[in-house]
């Protein structure tokens, strides 16, 4: 069992979201893919500026092992990305829950009600 923060809500393909004010939606990969991955050497963030709708991918990280894409849970604008792991992707291998990657301005928040708490993310990654 690993300690997910109950505040955070989870895809399926083990994003972690963060809802802050302004409906922007904050975006990482949880420890659980972190590991599964292994060292991360290359992530390809979106761009400031695109459109995204919910489901789509969006962003790959690579690591020692294998590349996994990242899908957006919101449809809207990004509006950051977090440039420091551009340079240093190893951020997320030490810490996947405090680094996040990208924001989105969410259209609409509805497509949050589609993803996991942390005890159904949890379930799920047990199975």
């Amino acid at each position: 069992m690993t300690n997910l923060p109950t505040d955070l809500k989870y895809a399926p393909s083990h994003e972690w979201v963060r809802l802050e004010k302004d409906n922007i939606v904050r975006v990482g990969i949880t420890d659980f893919a972190q590991q599964e991955l292994g060292d991360l050497v290359f992530i390809d963030l979106p761009k400031v500026g695109q459109k995204l709708t919910a489901q789509e991918q969006c962003a790959v990280v690579e690591s020692v092992k294998t590349a996994s894409d990242l899908f957006s849970p919101v449809s809207g604008e990004v509006v950051a990305i977090n440039e420091a792991v551009g340079d240093e992707p190893e951020l997320v291998n030490n810490d996947a829950f405090g680094t996040w990657l990208f924001c989105i301005k969410a259209d609409d928040l509805s497509a949050l009600d589609k993803l996991m708490n942390a005890e159904d993310y949890q379930n799920m990654i047990d199975e």
